[in-house]
């Protein structure tokens, strides 16, 4: 049996603006730093069949290792990607993640939805790492489109 999850929150954003600040690897600091000396490595190919790596961690300890390969890439509506999160303790999570961007009355509503969980317990800690992911994003885009931070590098797509 399959334990699923599914993370929507509206943004204050265009779904262009939206997409390229959740893929951009200088903004994912904002996004996975549970505190600011956190270490968080990130690098992005945005295309099918390109990595998605993100490493994270408090220092001094493990960090976690999310590697995604992305299967379908149609900026800035949707991504779709496989995704193997190697935990600290040394462990492999396994899932199918897509993650949508639908512009809703002048905002973007994202919509995660990740599958192949293998019992509640793992889920609901991803699901509580997506919510927080996902809060902290829009915050940045609170702050991008208030002017106090520069604007979000479009990626480079190939």
């Amino acid at each position: 049996m399959s334990h699923d999850l599914t993370v929507e929150r509206l943004l204050d954003s265009t779904p262009e603006v939206a997409f390229d600040a959740f893929v951009d690897p200088d903004a994912q600091h904002d996004l996975y730093a549970d505190a600011p000396d956190w270490i968080v490595e990130s690098a992005c190919d945005l295309r099918v069949g390109g990595r998605w790596t993100i490493t994270f961690g408090a220092p001094g300890k493990e960090p976690a290792r999310e590697t995604n390969v992305f299967e379908q890439v149609e900026r800035p509506r949707r991504l779709v990607f496989r995704s193997t999160m190697k935990m600290p303790d040394g462990s492999n999570v396994h899932t199918h993640v897509q993650v949508s961007f639908d512009p809703v009355d002048g905002m973007t509503r994202i919509r995660i939805v990740q599958r192949g969980f293998s019992g509640p317990e793992v889920r609901d800690r991803f699901e509580s790492g997506w919510r927080s992911i996902v809060e902290r994003l829009a915050s940045a885009l609170t702050r991008v489109s208030a002017g106090g931070l520069g604007p979000v590098a479009e990626p480079e797509v190939r």
